[in-house]
């Protein structure tokens, strides 16, 4: 499945495995096991202010995981012709984004920690941040 063909059914939320414990939970998540890709990078956001989103942007190449670590989130999913809205608000729960895939990150709760799973290092050319040059580029794969 390439950037042209992706689309927001294709992005899934998956329950993660979680050992139970009285002294409390643990989600262990090893590469294409339970994330389907190698992952290259693991970053968190946290301190969103209220009312504030993040995200508006799209991957080329970057396939991610995304998990609310804790508190709760929207991740609204635009593949150029549909839009999809997931909210995530259990650590073992994760989404999975495929590249060319619109991505903007609202209703943060707080004290959220959104964590994310990567399958590339950071590349800022796998960044497309105009929401016109995404659509462009939709379609110029579709013609």
């Amino acid at each position: 499945m390439s950037f042209k063909e992706s689309n927001v059914y294709e992005c899934s939320v998956s329950e993660l495995p979680q050992i139970s414990n009285r002294a409390g939970n643990i989600t262990p998540l090893t590469s294409n096991e339970e994330i389907p890709f190698d992952i290259k990078r693991v970053y968190y956001l946290y301190d969103v202010p209220g009312g504030e989103s993040r995200g508006g942007h799209a991957h080329r190449d970057l396939h991610q995981l995304i998990v609310a670590a804790s508190g709760s989130f929207d991740v609204v999913l635009d593949d150029g012709r549909i839009k999809k809205t997931v909210s995530l608000n259990r650590p073992n729960y994760g989404l999975y984004i495929k590249p060319g895939i619109w991505r903007d990150l609202t209703n943060f709760s707080s004290g959220s920690v959104l964590l994310v799973l990567a399958s590339l290092p950071y590349f800022e050319s796998d960044y497309i941040r105009d929401y016109r040059e995404f659509i462009d580029l939709k379609l110029k794969y579709t013609r």
